[in-house]
């Protein structure tokens, strides 16, 4: 079930851009999916068999109307498959949502069936335990970058394992084919991160004149790079040069581009005669294209020291000084899985970040940044640099249109060398994104209509499915006594994305670091689980006070300290603040669902609770990440104070019902 949503998550994000905007759309939409599988143990028709149906349907609408970005200019931006124009955002994004709703309610049914025939506390183990060998198993996958035939094919042998021979199993060959089918399209790669697409063409035409050798990368349907020799890049694109105005050639000894890519800014640096270049590139699929099919083959260069990594985590952990910095076009749209608005590069340009970069130039060194910005995102960064030189910076304005426009922001001692234009403010300054609000792309502190409007619509159509496919107003009766595990659904779900985001801060927002994130809160979970079986618990009001003192403790020590510490002793620290809340508030699931007398309709309301969760991991754009402990306990107390007082029937491994006292020991 949790291998199936990753993959889910990847490959729908991959095929339709529309998803980037609404991140965890896939992840609400398998919360909700689950919890009414859940809602259905004991009704006909089992739904198990008809997931491989709707799980073909979800991959044939995907690869038939997939989304994706032409342009980002123009009345026709948005294209679909063959040329033609995209379906309209609201119904690709309308149908993904209720076909992967179907998909993962029929899989819940039947994890909900075989659920029931535990005590609540060994099935729930179980799927734990479930759940980690999917999180290891994907997280191999990303390791190899293997193609999505590979996911659909581990997805397809578990199902028919689970369904045997029944008509419906013939979906799965439609999904094994449809996938490979997409994993053979020419010039496709996969990496951790995206689907690449690459086009290399011997001969270009660009602005009438003829260059050679180009290398164009689309990634996850957005078009990302374009690898040019530099021959090219001094005509058409000279920004790439701006910042080399600003610098003594006869110094620039070491330089650090984050966000290399394919190598254009490597190749450039090498060629305004950089001695040694620290090159940093998160995705290793893109640099291994660049130095494959770059044509001034800049990668191959002894003078290039290659580091697949996360630019702030690079930065962070950075001991060598350099006489120029560049951040190098790093603008992803991809976001990390499910979480927020937390793009992969969010981090890099906050106040903390743009203060350790200060610190890494040696004495008369440069800092430079460019892009296509527009223009309140101009002046965000510019008054950040503001902020943190105690000067404007330089600012040198290239090609655009009314909406981006090409600018190169100079700072450091490069800041006043051959600087035409100093950036002034036409008006009032953007805030500046900061490690606990890293929004950059937001324009004030709002929830924008899009999210608003979208997730009413989400839990308006919750409510219908629940309703409807659930099982009618019954099933809100039956929920009714787990209303307290509704709210610790919503308040895990937000204390995951806290730690999610907090350990992409420390350490980096990779793949990697993301599914490490995901196994250590299983394994709190399974911890949890196993004390609570074998071990005395305390009355609930005792574990209640651990849990909202240890949230307490989380707050009051703020992530700036632990960025402060070696890497050793902030993986220590990061651990004990992000794992310790979670293995308390499982402590507290634990004690409660193991006297609930559906384990079933229990677990749904924790879901459900969860995809509500989801919702309000957006006020993070109003308040910051930090901010969210602070619902966290809210939504404990409030569990809190619904919990059952009187005693309550009990389910049985035997499928009986035993009266025990709320919160019976061990």
């Amino acid at each position: 079930m949790l291998f199936l949503e990753l993959a889910l998550i990847r490959w729908i994000g991959a095929n339709d851009v529309y998803v980037a905007f609404l991140a965890n759309l896939v992840l609400l939409a398998s919360f909700l999916g689950i919890g009414i599988g859940f809602l259905r143990v004991g009704r006909r028709p089992e739904l198990l068999p008809w997931a491989p149906v709707f799980l073909g349907l979800l991959i044939a609408f995907l690869l038939l109307f997939p989304v994706r970005l032409q342009t980002v200019r123009g009345p026709d931006a948005w294209q679909g498959a063959l040329g033609m124009a995209a379906l309209p955002r609201w119904l690709s994004l309308a149908v993904v949502f209720l076909l992967t709703v179907s998909v993962m309610a029929c899989i819940g049914h039947g994890v909900g069936t075989v659920f029931k025939r535990f005590v609540p506390l060994e099935a729930y183990r179980l799927d734990i335990l479930g759940s980690i060998a999917g999180v290891v198993a994907f997280t191999l996958l990303s390791f190899l970058r293997l193609p999505p035939i590979a996911w659909g094919s581990i997805a397809a042998v578990l199902l028919f394992g689970l369904i045997g021979r029944r008509w419906q199993a013939l979906a799965l060959i439609a999904v094994v084919a449809l996938l490979g089918a997409e994993t053979f399209f020419p010039n496709e790669h996969w990496s951790p991160y995206y689907k690449i697409t690459a086009v290399y063409s011997p001969t270009k035409h660009v602005m009438g004149r003829t260059t050679h050798d180009v290398l164009k990368i689309w990634a996850n349907n957005i078009p990302h790079q374009t690898a040019y020799p530099v021959s090219a890049l001094r005509w058409f694109e000279p920004f790439y040069f701006y910042p080399y105005r600003h610098v003594q050639r006869q110094s620039l000894n070491d330089v650090l581009i984050v966000g290399a890519g394919t190598g254009n800014d490597v190749a450039v640096a090498l060629s305004e005669g950089a001695k040694r270049v620290d090159a940093v590139e998160i995705d290793p699929e893109i640099q291994a294209l660049g130095r494959q099919f770059h044509p001034d083959h800049p990668y191959q260069d002894p003078r290039v020291h290659v580091h697949i990594d996360d630019g702030r985590a690079y930065i962070q952990d950075a001991t060598r000084h350099y006489d120029l910095i560049l951040f190098a076009l790093p603008d992803s749209l991809t976001l990390i899985a499910g979480q927020g608005n937390l793009r992969l590069e969010n981090y890099l340009f906050t106040v903390e970040s743009m203060q350790k970069v200060k610190s890494l130039l040696k004495q008369g060194g440069t800092f430079a940044m460019y892009n296509y910005y527009q223009s309140f995102l101009l002046d965000r960064y510019a008054g950040t640099l503001n902020k943190v030189y105690g000067q404007p910076p330089c600012v040198e304005v290239g090609q655009g249109d009314a909406i981006r426009r090409q600018a190169v922001l100079t700072e450091g001692a490069g800041a006043t060398r051959n600087c035409a234009t100093t950036w002034s403010a036409t008006g009032a300054v953007p805030e500046s994104p900061t490690d606990d609000h890293p929004f950059p792309y937001l324009r004030t502190r709002s929830i924008a209509p899009f999210y608003w409007q979208t997730l009413l619509l989400m839990l308006f159509a919750s409510i219908l499915l629940v309703g409807g496919a659930g099982g009618g107003m019954a099933s809100f009766r039956g929920m009714r006594r787990y209303v307290d595990l509704a709210f610790m659904g919503a308040a895990f779900l937000l204390l995951e994305t806290k730690n999610v985001v907090q350990f992409a801060l420390l350490f980096g927002t990779t793949w990697l670091v993301n599914s490490l994130v995901f196994a250590g809160v299983l394994l709190s979970v399974y911890a949890a689980i196993e004390v609570a079986r074998h071990v005395r618990l305390p009355r609930p009001w005792v574990l209640y006070v651990a849990l909202l003192g240890s949230l307490a403790l989380t707050w009051s020590i703020h992530p700036a300290g632990l960025l402060t510490l070696s890497p050793v002793p902030r993986f220590l620290a990061a651990v004990l603040l992000a794992f310790a809340p979670i293995f308390l508030a499982n402590l507290v699931f634990a004690q409660r669902f193991r006297d609930t007398a559906s384990s079933t309709t229990a677990f749904a309301a924790n879901l459900l609770g969860a995809m509500v969760g989801g919702m309000l991991e957006y006020l993070a754009l109003i308040t910051g990440y930090r901010a969210l402990l602070l619902v966290v306990a809210g939504l404990y107390g409030l569990a809190f104070l619904t919990r059952p007082k009187v005693a309550a029937p009990v389910e049985t491994a035997a499928g009986r019902t035993v009266e025990v006292p709320a919160a019976a020991p061990s």
